[in-house]
């Protein structure tokens, strides 16, 4: 007997879990009835057990593309699918894909396998591209509401269900890891001013991508989200402390590793921790706190 997939319900909303409480690879999943209208938010590898919720759908919305969040789509060839206008490329080519990973060729190579086998990849274009404050009406009063929120990706967004005060906050999922930003797509300011403006979203339930999964207190939520935004200075932080001993290359910062731990291998790693730790030296240059000499290093003011 299959063993059943836990979920929570507010109202119009379900919250599917997928394993081990969403986290990656997995993720949760949300569906969301109106009196007309069935929508998903994003389709996680949990989606894959939900064969009936699938079948029901009219709609997916994703809050950002990645190879993880568009797991169950290709059993949904009768849903229109709706991605933000940032993120819309990616969705509809693997070229656009690409572009929004911008990692080497290399490893997009290799990556493509891999998630065209783990993931079900495959592009849709089909795909529709919505932008901030787009409402779906899904009938009887129940409305879905996109909330730009960019940094994790370009297009990266939360998607609130009205009247209820659900809000889907997709990967800003406060871990303890923290914020990801290491694609081509992402960026290191907009993450900041979106989890400012995230703190100020007058919701009563929060939905995350991974990890923390829902939470339903106010003060939990700017707790948590207090720590996740910490991170992002902490890293900082840290960067500096690789350069105490000296100047360094951008290439020797990223593999001493500011993301990850040292025995940490993913195709996309080195891509990531370069990414990252060019968009924190960038941040530091512009507040003086260090500085590129000519041969390509970097070092503290």
């Amino acid at each position: 007997m299959k063993e059943a997939i836990p979920s929570i319900t507010f109202g119009p909303v379900t919250v599917h879990f997928g394993d081990r409480g969403g986290k990656y690879p997995d993720g949760n999943q949300v569906v969301v009835r109106g009196a007309e209208t069935v929508a998903v938010f994003d389709t996680p590898m949990v989606a894959n057990r939900l064969p009936q919720v699938l079948a029901a759908a009219d709609l997916v919305i994703l809050g950002h593309v990645h190879e993880d969040h568009m797991a169950g789509l290709h059993r949904m060839p009768q849903a229109s699918l709706f991605v933000h206008e940032a993120d819309v490329a990616a969705a509809l080519s693997w070229q656009g894909m690409a572009r929004h990973y911008g990692y080497e060729a290399a490893v997009l190579t290799s990556l493509r396998a891999k998630i065209e086998k783990q993931f079900h990849y495959r592009p849709r274009p089909d795909a529709i591209a919505y932008a901030d404050g787009h409402v779906w009406d899904l009938g009887g009063g129940v409305r879905v509401r996109a909330l730009h929120l960019p940094g994790h990706t370009a297009g990266h967004s939360a998607l609130v269900v009205e009247p209820a005060g659900v809000a889907f906050i997709g990967d800003i999922d406060l871990s303890g890891f923290g914020p990801y930003y290491g694609d081509a797509s992402s960026d290191l300011g907009a993450f900041r001013r979106s989890l400012a403006r995230l703190a100020e979203l007058p919701a009563r339930v929060w939905v995350t991508s991974h990890h923390k999964g829902v939470v339903t207190e106010r003060a939990k939520f700017l707790a948590l989200l207090q720590a996740y935004a910490a991170c992002l200075d902490e890293r900082s932080e840290r960067l500096l402390q690789m350069l105490q001993g000296g100047a360094r290359t951008l290439a020797d910062l990223a593999r001493q590793r500011l993301l990850y731990p040292p025995a940490y291998e993913e195709l996309w790693v080195a891509s990531a921790e370069r990414r990252t730790i060019a968009l924190h030296l960038a941040e530091l240059r512009a507040v003086g706190r260090v500085r590129e000499i000519e041969d390509g290093r970097w070092m503290r003011s």
